[in-house]
């Protein structure tokens, strides 16, 4: 029952990472940097802070106490992710919400599951899985075999982006509707995002001192009650401090050169539709490592959890990119190597979850 409970817990996590953006398409006359920023603000500084609040009593208390190398650590992969989650929204912004959002999550699926593995061979820990224990095991050999056929997806699909420009470039109509697709551009952050954000995982990790203690808090007022569900909210606070430091840098930047302060105060615009649909989207992207916390407390924060969270994002953002024709215009032979892609992908993490289901 615990591990169908993580299951939906992933899944609801899933489809709030996967619909996020879809409130940053209703905004108007903003550019990228101002409302990626405002719906930053409430993702990294207002949201986390508050649901650790309502979910954990002295949670400030926690962070306060906490070894300072510790906390540097955390906030340290923060920063770092903050990077993959800035060029997440290039990625999608110059490859469409379903082939950028395929291509990163799959990457980030490989490296958040298979670097942490390798780390703990040099540097070992108790309970943590070691690169030596995948590869001289049948259920460790299992879960390589998915990241392998998760790579093979993210290069069929990455195949099915060239099909696509190359198809588009054909077809003037089309291409100004997709004017903002650049794959090369788009392929380079696509990379960039995947491996950084997987420093999510490992900032969960490295906070876990955080998430232990409110574990054990809250088992001592609930005996008998299992595993805390909302232990790593404490660490969010931590690991969003720092991606709101990379993100808040850039777009101050990009703000300045583009001479794009104006869009905040621009009464031309729909300045209240626009701050709603930019909170809305914040929020809605901290939901899914809310529930990720959930399904994690249930199933476990190894490979498995790590990869079937990703799997379900890059499902609903793909199920968002038929919905909104990304697609359109393309012929039926780059369709189906898109959904094959997709489909390899989904197949992996079905590999890497039967890996970990029989592991002794």
């Amino acid at each position: 029952m615990p591990a169908i409970f993580g299951v939906i817990f992933h899944f609801i996590g899933g489809f709030a990472s996967g619909s996020f953006y879809i409130p940053y398409k209703k905004v108007k006359g903003w550019a990228w940097e101002s409302f990626w920023i405002v719906g930053g603000i409430f993702s990294w500084l207002i949201v986390p802070p508050l649901a650790a609040w309502l979910t954990i009593p002295g949670f400030a208390e926690i962070i306060r106490h906490t070894n300072g190398h510790i906390l540097l650590l955390t906030y340290f992969f923060g920063v770092l992710w903050g990077v993959g989650g800035l060029t997440y929204g290039l990625g999608v912004r110059y490859l469409g919400v379903a082939l950028g959002s395929s291509i990163i999550l799959g990457l980030c699926s490989v490296f958040g599951a298979l670097i942490p593995s390798v780390y703990y061979d040099f540097f070992p820990s108790t309970g943590k899985d070691t690169i030596t224990t995948l590869i001289n095991s049948h259920w460790g050999q299992m879960v390589l075999l998915g990241i392998a056929v998760c790579v093979l997806g993210i290069m069929i699909c990455g195949y099915a982006g060239v099909m696509k420009e190359r198809e588009l470039s054909k077809d003037r109509e089309v291409a100004v509707n997709n004017s903002e697709y650049k794959f090369g551009l788009g392929i380079f952050v696509a990379i960039i995002s995947g491996i950084l954000s997987a420093c999510f995982a490992f900032g969960i990790d490295a906070g876990k001192t955080m998430a232990n203690e409110a574990n054990n808090i809250w088992k001592s007022i609930h005996p008998g009650s299992g595993q805390f569900l909302f232990q790593n909210n404490v660490t969010y606070v931590v690991i969003l401090w720092g991606g709101l430091t990379t993100n808040f840098i850039w777009c101050m930047f990009l703000n300045a050169r583009n001479k794009t302060f104006g869009d905040y105060t621009n009464k031309k615009t729909p300045l209240k539709a626009n701050y709603l649909f930019s909170a809305l989207a914040g929020t809605t992207w901290f939901l899914q490592f809310f529930f990720y916390g959930m399904g994690e407390s249930r199933l476990g924060n190894g490979a498995s959890s790590w990869i079937l969270h990703m799997a379900f994002i890059i499902l609903v953002a793909n199920m968002w990119g038929l919905f909104y024709k990304e697609w359109k215009g393309v012929s039926r032979k780059a369709l189906v190597t898109v959904i094959t892609g997709i489909a390899t992908i989904i197949i992996s993490v079905l590999i890497v979850g039967y890996g970990n289901s029989i592991k002794g």
